[in-house]
């Protein structure tokens, strides 16, 4: 299935900035969160985070089966981040190690932690099924890991997860139903579904089925004619065995987000529309149900402040140099017509700024050519100590930053209305990455190792002679 670009991606860039932002801007410049020193900082809305929360289980109200939304590490892998939102009711999705020491130090209990990753080691499966973490295996070789490490004593819901292949978005790379997407077993190839089925009825601990089919880009469609299959898929194995082998599904997460101004579109409602259409039988309550939300949560609640450090003109062209570039907002560097983001502008003191406007590039601290957040921005004027603010980047921006020229990793605060006044709170999330911590992270301790060689130590690790 050809997908043609989805509103979401077009690049408008013109849509006035969230109102409600403007006073956590003056507020973070004045408590010098926002200034010379800390140049660049990532901001988190609490208060949005859990308005946005709430619209997921409302929309879910109604599904008579049992339903664990859980969040998309990934797009968010802040650990007071990941404790408001277990603090909420969610559960955590994982694809990693880290992810999952993550999850566990945020809070989330290991039933209510789902692990997916396309390579995973057999140490990881192993923990995994320690712990009690749900495992979605990815292919039929993990399976039969599976087999060898899973005790009869483990609680962990095992699942398998199905590459549906009806076809991609309009951002191929965020696409994962394709017919040659690397994740999952690939159902219309010849053999995969009835290896399926037999996957299943060798394995009566295994109990539910995943399917992903992408996430920005993927229009509801498309999202729900993938869930629609793998609904299809569990019924067919059920039947053909003659009980309820599959209890539950893992839908992923896949909800699109609306860059071009401060809409919220689609709604959570919108989704579960778009399921109820394609699969009806999907709310009928013979299945539990798993999703997988990450941007769609995040993304609108959260916004990157960046000091303006000079500004010139090249080529008739005017440009801002700003604190803010490939290093925090790597997909839009890298992908700037599929990632565009909105821009606002606010003078040295906060304010939102006035005046006429004119084209300028916004570009980025890190040291090569293409590192530009926006071209061609009708903007006021910017001048040095001004501060421009990235829309839209909660999700994928501020919280796993890019290295590159070993800048620092910004640091992040949420923050909330503390009052009928309109007064700011904010909270530390992370603090900026200190001169030492990036030394420190950069080899220090073995700085000598390539003149005066190390011996090789157990597990890889290198011992001074």
């Amino acid at each position: 299935m050809t997908q043609t670009p989805s509103p979401e991606h077009e690049h408008t860039g013109t849509a006035p900035p969230p109102a409600r932002y403007d006073a956590a801007v003056r507020a973070a410049v004045e408590r010098r969160l926002l200034s010379e020193a800390g140049p660049v900082a990532g901001f988190i809305d609490t208060d949005g985070v859990r308005a946005s929360v709430a619209a997921l289980h409302g929309a879910f109200v109604g599904a008579p089966g049992a339903v664990l939304h859980t969040f998309a590490a990934k797009a968010c892998s802040l650990i007071p981040v990941l404790r408001l939102l277990a603090d909420l009711g969610m559960g955590c999705e994982v694809a990693s190690p880290g992810e999952l020491r993550l999850a566990l130090e945020a809070g989330f209990t290991p039933a209510s932690v789902v692990l997916d990753s396309p390579a995973k080691t057999r140490e990881e499966i192993r923990l995994a099924l320690a712990l009690g973490v749900a495992v979605n295996a990815d292919n039929f070789d993990e399976l039969r890991r599976v087999d060898a490490l899973r005790s009869g004593g483990t609680d962990s819901v095992v699942g398998l997860r199905a590459n549906p292949q009806v076809g991609g978005g309009s951002i191929g790379p965020m696409s994962t139903a394709t017919d040659t997407a690397k994740f999952g077993v690939a159902l219309r190839d010849p053999g995969a579904r009835e290896a399926v089925v037999r996957a299943f009825e060798d394995r009566p601990w295994l109990s539910r089925l995943h399917a992903h089919v992408g996430s920005q880009g993927c229009p509801l469609e498309l999202i729900a004619a993938g869930v629609a299959q793998t609904y299809e898929l569990a019924e067919e194995i059920n039947t053909r065995l003659g009980s309820r082998r599959v209890t539950s599904l893992d839908i992923g997460g896949g909800l699109p987000v609306n860059f071009a101004d401060d809409t919220v579109r689609p709604t959570y409602a919108d989704y579960v529309a778009a399921l109820e259409a394609a699969a009806p039988g999907l709310f009928s309550g013979r299945y539990a149900l798993v999703t997988e939300f990450g941007r769609s949560l995040l993304a609108k609640n959260g916004f990157i402040g960046a000091r303006v450090e000079y500004t010139k003109n090249a080529g008739g062209r005017r440009i801002a140099i700003t604190h803010a570039g490939a290093q925090t907002a790597t997909r839009t560097v890298l992908m700037p017509d599929a990632w565009p983001l909105r821009i606002g502008a606010f003078d040295p003191a906060g304010r939102p700024k006035g005046g006429p406007v004119l084209a300028q590039d916004i570009a980025g601290p890190c040291c090569f050519a293409g590192d530009v957040v926006a071209f061609g921005r009708e903007l006021p004027e910017l001048a040095e100590g001004d501060v421009v603010v990235l829309y839209d980047t909660g999700a994928y921006y501020f919280s796993t930053p890019w290295a590159y020229n070993s800048l620092p990793r910004p640091a992040v605060y949420g923050f909330h209305a503390a009052g009928p006044d309109g007064a700011v709170a904010f909270a530390t999330v992370r603090e900026t990455q200190t001169m030492d911590e990036i030394a420190a992270e950069s080899g220090l301790a073995h700085a000598d190792a390539l003149v005066r060689p190390e011996e090789p130590a157990a597990g890889g690790r290198s011992a001074p002679r």
